[in-house]
């Protein structure tokens, strides 16, 4: 193992940095770096998707879900989230723009699943009053996994609930109709009791980058200043080790 210091040199959208290898000093630096994180899908699981009339197309619940998740990690500044769902658009444009499209790989996939999502109203009436009560929980699974291993390294499931209430008395008071936002609130407060262990296990994985190029004893690796990476950052570097197959596998 040896240790390099980081001269910064940011290009493209992730940037580079070059690399001078005489530093013997490491920076505690791994809360400033950001990991790249996308989403990879978030599907329908309930038992509606599972219907005759379901259709994956035009399914709101599924893009709503990812949109959410996507805004509550973003609001975090820890990651650089990539796009994945209208990634065809992006390349669309780029084409269009004659640009060369830059795919960037990401060291972490989310790959989500809504699992239950139901709406139910409750309501009590007597001679003088009359009460209802409209209310939506879902149900959220999350599986990361480690792009570099194919590990998966978190999953869990959390359940969300949002409401809305009105009472009227001798035909007095607010009434309320069928309130579509119950289901963004829902399915939101079930991604926020995700939300924390998400960003925990991404950081506690070590910051991880390539070596792209070696010249004169500068090396540019992968890697810059919108991931955090700053001036002087010093960083371990390991190599390759030996590849030992497995008799019994057959695997590396």
């Amino acid at each position: 193992m040896k240790k390099l210091s980081i001269l910064l040199l940011a290009i493209f959208y992730i940037g580079i940095a070059n690399v001078n290898a005489q530093s013997t000093e490491i920076n505690n630096t791994k809360s400033l770096l950001k990991r790249k994180v996308a989403i990879a899908r978030f599907s329908n699981e309930t038992q509606y998707a599972k219907g005759a009339f379901y259709s994956k197309e035009n399914d709101p619940t599924s893009k709503q879900a990812s949109d959410i998740l996507s805004t509550k990690l973003a609001s975090t500044q820890k990651f650089i989230l990539l796009e994945r769902d209208d990634i065809d658009l992006i390349n669309a444009e780029l084409e269009y723009a004659g640009e060369g499209v830059q795919k960037i790989g990401a060291d972490f996939l989310i790959l989500g699943s809504i699992t239950e999502f139901g709406r139910k109203n409750v309501g009590d009436q007597n001679v003088f009053s009359r009460s209802k009560t409209q209310t939506v929980e879902a149900g959220v699974s999350i599986r990361l996994v480690d792009v570099f291993t194919g590990e998966i390294i978190y999953s869990e499931e959390a359940k969300g609930q949002a409401e809305t209430s009105n009472k009227t008395v001798f035909g007095l008071g607010e009434r309320t109709d069928y309130d579509a936002t119950l289901s963004d609130k829902a399915i939101s407060a079930a991604i926020s009791k995700l939300v924390e262990n998400i960003i925990n296990n991404c950081m506690d994985k070590p910051w991880r980058t390539f070596f792209l190029s070696n010249e004169d004893d500068n090396y540019i690796i992968s890697g810059g200043a919108s991931q955090g990476i700053r001036v002087d950052d010093k960083f371990h570097v390991f190599e390759k080790g030996k590849k030992i197959k497995n008799p019994q596998t057959g695997m590396f």
